[in-house]
């Protein structure tokens, strides 16, 4: 993703925050299958999610998380919640806290929706699990 020419504080402050959130290995591979089409969209969520709403002092990047992974599974995001779940090494949203959320969107959005979602985070969950297993031992 090419930066725009002069990337405001928002944006500037909003990759930061993507960055802390998803990885740079998320956000490296995000830039660079940005095209001239879909630029523009990626600096509006750089700025607006991720330099505004991300950004904010209110709440704290685990409780965003948990917010975030609740809308996500409610509305049928499949692969932005399993993004949100990785995300959460890096947000200190714990798996017991991946679990109320969507314990709230059972109730809230509606069991079907819970369940999917449940299915995702453990797939996830197990994946991350494995992957630090692998870390471990190469070490």
């Amino acid at each position: 993703m090419t930066e725009p020419a002069q990337p405001s504080e928002r944006y500037t402050e909003g990759m930061a925050t993507r960055r802390a959130v998803l990885g740079d290995a998320h956000v490296d591979r995000a830039s660079a299958n940005a095209t001239p089409f879909d630029q523009p969209f990626q600096t509006l969520i750089t700025e607006a999610a991720w330099g505004t709403v991300w950004s904010g002092s209110q709440w704290t990047k685990r409780e965003r998380s948990m917010v975030t992974i609740a809308l996500l599974a409610a509305l049928g995001q499949d692969e932005e919640v399993a993004m949100h779940v990785r995300a959460t090494a890096n947000t200190g949203a714990t798996e017991e806290d991946i679990r109320e959320a969507l314990m709230h969107v059972a109730i809230y959005a509606g069991v079907p929706a819970a369940n999917h979602a449940f299915k995702i985070a453990k797939q996830t969950l197990a994946g991350m699990r494995a992957e630090n297993t692998e870390k471990e031992g190469v070490k």
